[in-house]
């Protein structure tokens, strides 16, 4: 089958929800991907930061095997040997009590979004709005998608679930205005994402944290996106000297295998039989899966990989900036975007065309996630097919008036 038979399938077939690159591939290896023609390529987008390990990562192929070979799906109705030793290394590794797994990152969302609605009975008055950041994302689904404050994914979908609001991010000067007697928690993001790879500043999620405290609410993380070694430490929180009450993970968790989490301290543990489940949510196969990344995770200190080759990385980027072939550079870890000075798309296109895949977080931004696993040449490689593909899609200056 070749691209272009894959392509008219798909158009054929498939609901038209995404806008696909012309490209299909047969297999991986590490931190490159192959087309159906044979051509590799730098893989910079790592499936939206999931591929943690790159591709057929020896640890979590044989993990996926093994599990496969013994057993796939039982159901929460019985207990999961594979889910319940996941949940006890999640929590020693995060500080957290208490896991409960679902399959995606929205699905994460949807359940901390429940678990504090829940939490918010406790007095006489209930408690159920969540303050949410501008240009969040939190996810598509009706919930995840309420709180995700950019009006292009929300607009075609009206009405949306109440009990959000949204103030500016970094702002803490906009918080207090926006609590009041029904404000159950703040749901925050580390590092903004989707909406360009904004990272918080620490004195705010520490603002936001005592203000938390003050006020009897709870305070959401959601690490989607930024959890599993990402950032440079294994969750982004790590990196401000706090810890948020509830968290959500997904994306690297299983390294290509579907699997979310949310996290919660005892304190905010308020879910009880009944109120909330998941047929899929930490069977056998994923949870074996999360188990051997979390394992390869530590025992080649990719956290620490990762901050070492995300610094080499910036470096390379701020060269391209120095010389006038980008206008910044941002970021945490291996999560980092570069402003340039077209259209991001355009600079995407011409990046796969010469061999390395990034993605649009903005009309002139892209991100760049590798697997945790790249390795200095392979970050320097990409450094150079930017720096000859950035000139050719440049837009001139305006001429002072």
């Amino acid at each position: 089958m070749t691209t272009d038979d894959v392509i008219a399938t798909a158009d054929r077939y498939l609901m038209p929800t995404y806008r696909r690159a012309p490209v299909a591939f047969s297999h991986g290896q590490g931190v490159w991907l192959y087309d159906l023609e044979g051509k590799r390529y730098l893989d910079f987008i790592a499936g939206i930061a999931v591929s943690a390990l790159g591709h057929a990562h020896p640890a979590l192929v044989a993990a996926i095997q093994r599990q496969a070979a013994r057993l796939l799906h039982t159901s929460n109705l019985f207990h999961i040997a594979e889910q319940a030793e996941l949940a006890r290394v999640l929590c020693e590794a995060s500080g957290f009590d208490r896991a409960f797994f679902c399959n995606s990152g929205a699905e994460a969302v949807e359940a901390a979004i429940k678990l504090a609605r829940r939490w918010g009975r406790r007095g006489e008055r209930p408690r159920y709005e969540i303050i949410v950041a501008q240009q969040s994302f939190h996810g598509r689904t009706m919930g995840a998608l309420s709180a995700t404050m950019q009006a292009k994914y929300q607009d075609a979908f009206a009405p949306l679930v109440p009990g959000f609001v949204a103030v500016p991010y970094n702002d803490m000067d906009a918080v207090p205005g926006a609590t009041t007697d029904r404000t159950v928690a703040i749901m925050l993001e580390p590092v903004q994402g989707e909406g360009g790879v904004v990272p918080a500043q620490a004195d705010y999620l520490r603002s936001v944290r005592e203000w938390c405290d003050a006020r009897d609410l709870l305070l959401i993380f959601d690490e989607v996106q930024t959890g599993i070694g990402r950032t440079g430490r294994l969750f982004a929180f790590e990196h401000y000297g706090i810890r948020p009450d509830v968290m959500t993970v997904a994306k690297g968790l299983g390294g290509g295998v579907p699997i979310g989490a949310v996290l919660a301290t005892e304190r905010a543990m308020a879910l009880v039989p009944g109120d909330h489940g998941s047929t899929f949510g930490g069977n056998p196969l994923a949870a074996a899966a999360a188990l051997a990344v979390l394992a390869t995770v530590a025992e080649q200190r990719l956290s620490e990989h990762a901050a070492a080759m995300g610094q080499r990385l910036v470096e390379g980027l701020r060269r391209l900036v120095d010389r006038g072939l980008a206008r910044g550079v941002r970021g945490l870890g291996l999560l980092i975007a570069l402003e340039v000075s077209g259209e991001a798309a355009a600079v995407v296109d011409q990046c796969r065309e010469a061999g390395l895949l990034v993605n649009a977080v903005g009309p002139a931004a892209i991100r760049l996630a590798p697997p945790l696993v790249v390795q200095p040449a392979e970050i320097d490689e990409a450094v150079a097919i930017l720096e000859r593909v950035l000139p050719s899609v440049q837009v001139p200056a305006a001429p002072a008036r």
